[in-house]
């Protein structure tokens, strides 16, 4: 009889519900956020900002992650279901997408531009700066546990 091979992890049962949960999560808060932060000169700034502190936030938790091991176990759990699912909910690329549309639309083409550009460009360096204080914490939390291995 041949083995089985392994299910794979999207489905699981346990990954979806974590990435649903998580997403649900996610996605309230984003809802609350732009309902909070109006426009400034038609500039959607909450989706802004959303999607770079996402983008950062991102950027930080993969690097931690993956510098503490494989993704297996906790570490897949965690990517699921903050990665995915609270990450994946609370930022948004249709949000993003319709506003760009809609200040076209309010012949804003200026500022739909600059909204996109900065949108894609301030993201990409939020993310960059989410895996560079990702990958110095865990320089430091290794250095720590060096320090605490020779002094036992």
């Amino acid at each position: 009889m041949t083995p089985r091979p392994p299910v794979p992890v999207h489905l699981h049962w346990r990954s979806v519900l974590l990435v649903f949960v998580g997403g649900a999560l996610g996605t309230t808060v984003r809802y609350l956020i732009s309902g909070a932060v109006p426009s400034v000169y038609g500039l959607p700034l909450a989706t802004f900002g959303i999607n770079v502190v996402g983008a950062f936030v991102l950027g930080w938790l993969l690097e931690a992650l993956a510098l503490r091991g494989p993704d297996e176990g906790r570490r897949r759990s965690v990517r699921l279901f903050v990665g995915t699912g609270i990450l994946g909910g609370f930022t948004t690329y249709s949000a993003f997408a319709v506003d760009t549309d809609g200040l076209i639309v309010a012949q804003n083409v200026g500022g739909s531009i600059l909204y996109a550009v900065a949108t894609i460009a301030v993201g990409a360096l939020a993310s960059l700066a989410g895996i560079a204080l990702g990958a110095a914490l865990g320089r430091r939390r290794a250095g720590r546990l060096r320090r605490n291995e020779d002094a036992s």
